[in-house]
């Protein structure tokens, strides 16, 4: 009887409350069709359903398996097909002659709110949200289409962000996070160890100038929330301001320590998980009877190596060619594309479960261009790498590396046969890279928490908590509150009365002390 009494109470609390047998109910917003960002979020929203709450993940990327609680609400992409799709002169036109800034505000910022809010599945989420049950949590990019932060407005519930990489310039300020611009440069510039004078100044106009050209030409956000979500809604700085939570995809062992605010959590590597495809039989074959080792080669999700000058890909040929029997494993979306010549020792392919190839035993190096995703599974694999960056955060991270010993950077534009060939003899045959390499694999993977059980739990805890529990004071401040110039220009001015004072005090005691001294200098004078 008592057992039948304990059945029904329990029944009628799930009844009454669900969500304490099924978890939250969480929304993820990605709109932005980069398959590299992609591969970080999704692994978020993976963990999340593996722990029994239930999303719903709006992007333009399907899940090709099956995941229990995890539901895709698939969109159109409001810019070109990214995957395997840009060329060399797309690159050079959209980042180096272009400001790239521009570039991120006006087509991975406004464009994609423009053509995400006109969507046929955005705007039912909008206008008939779920109520059985209703959500609890809403998720989404922080990068450039923050109008999108508005959803956690309109159904009343916390905002978590996710960032890709380290924090670009324009999101520190979202939380109230110390830039720390004395020592770390913003991701947009190439690294600087030890900054001079000089180089803390551009450091610190560089970043500032950018933080307001960013979010000028975002403002326009602004009108897009306000015609969806009802004149009412907060504009886009204000929606910043009140997120709860952001991930980061950056790590002290690789980025250096730096004080941060408990809303910024550092989960970098997340991605990595080892859960892809084995790799093809004919492939895996051809690296296991690579004896002398294999260096693997691909400039990521995105880029054709293909479509590079003939002159720099003869510079490939020839260098990689002198390194037989040492073989390459070199990724080319279409082979085809590629010139004549190709040396015997260089095998291509159009996509592989890259953790596995790094993995590998026969492994030697990593020719990169310097993404992060890949860059942090190098590390994690303990590879050395020769970096080659294109645009965006690819220097930062590539000086980052060089910095610390266990990669070499070369530049394509001024890339030569001799610069190539010096740069893989020293990656190659240099035991320090190597070394080094795995002191540091050692630090990255050294943590309490697995980066995914870390972003699980910070995201309950805000559910549980609120969207206030991480929030930092400074963001109630003015700027030069928070840098304290008024209590440095209040004590300044202090110091100088107070020496006024003393002067003036000093001058009336002389006086009256010797009078006589005094007067005969005053005579004297005149």
């Amino acid at each position: 009887m008592n057992n039948f009494k304990l059945w029904v109470i329990v029944s009628v609390v799930l009844i009454i409350n669900p969500k304490l047998c099924q978890g939250y109910r969480i929304l993820g917003i990605f709109p932005l069709n980069s398959k590299s960002h992609m591969v970080f979020f999704e692994e978020v929203m993976k963990g999340l359903a593996r722990r029994g709450h239930r999303v719903d993940v709006v992007s333009t990327f399907d899940n090709k398996n099956n995941y229990p609680n995890y539901t895709d609400i698939t969109i159109p992409a409001a810019l070109p097909k990214l995957v395997n799709n840009l060329t060399y002169d797309f690159v050079k036109v959209a980042f180096e002659d272009n400001n790239i800034v521009h570039f991120i505000a006006e087509n991975a910022g406004n464009l994609i709110c423009e053509k995400g809010f006109q969507n046929a599945e955005v705007l039912n989420l909008i206008n008939h949200p779920p109520d059985n049950p209703s959500y609890d949590l809403v998720i989404t990019e922080i990068f450039a289409a923050h109008c999108f932060m508005a959803f956690g407005y309109h159904l009343k519930v916390p905002v978590v962000g996710l960032s890709s990489s380290a924090l670009y310039p324009w999101s520190n300020d979202m939380i109230a996070n110390p830039p720390n611009l004395a020592f770390v440069p913003n991701n947009l510039l190439e690294y600087m160890e030890k900054m001079n004078f000089w180089q803390r100044l551009y450091n610190v106009v560089h970043t500032y100038y950018y933080r307001m050209y960013f979010n000028y030409y975002t403002s326009s956000q602004n009108d897009m929330i306000k015609k969806y979500f009802g004149d009412d809604a907060p504009g886009v700085r204000e929606l910043e301001h009140d997120l709860a939570l952001i991930l980061t995809n950056s790590h002290l062992a690789v980025n250096g320590p730096r004080p941060t605010t408990p809303a910024l959590v550092e989960v970098g590597g997340l991605h990595i998980q080892d859960d892809d495809p084995d790799i093809p039989a004919d492939h895996l074959k051809w690296l296991n009877e690579s004896k002398d080792g294999f260096i693997y080669f691909t400039f990521g999700s995105m880029m054709q190596i293909e479509s590079f000058p003939k002159p720099v890909l003869d510079i490939l040929y020839k260098s990689l060619g002198k390194i037989s029997p040492i073989r390459v494993f070199m990724k080319a979306p279409h082979p085809e594309k590629l010139p004549p010549g190709l040396p015997k020792n260089i095998r291509t392919f159009t996509w592989m479960p890259q953790l596995k190839v790094l993995k590998h035993k026969n492994i030697r190096a990593f020719i990169t261009h310097g993404g992060l995703m890949g860059t942090q599974e190098a590390i994690y694999s303990a590879v050395p790498m020769i970096g080659m960056p294109l645009f965006a955060d690819q220097f930062i991270n590539v000086d980052l590396y060089v910095s610390k010993k266990i990669a070499i950077r070369l530049d394509y534009a001024d890339m030569t046969e001799d610069k190539l060939d010096a740069a893989l003899h020293e990656i190659l045959y240099n035991p320090l890279y190597r070394k080094t390499v795995k002191k540091i694999s050692e630090k990255f993977l050294d943590r309490p928490m697995s980066p995914l059980d870390t972003a699980c739990y910070w995201i309950e805890y805000v559910i549980k908590h609120g969207n206030k529990a991480l929030r930092s004071s400074a963001l109630d401040l003015y700027w030069w509150q928070v840098a304290l110039v008024d209590v440095y220009a209040v004590l300044i001015l202090t110091a100088i009365i107070i020496a006024f004072a003393a002067i003036a005090i000093f001058q009336f005691i002389s006086n009256i002390v010797f009078p006589s001294t005094t007067v005969a200098r005053s005579k004297k004078n005149n």
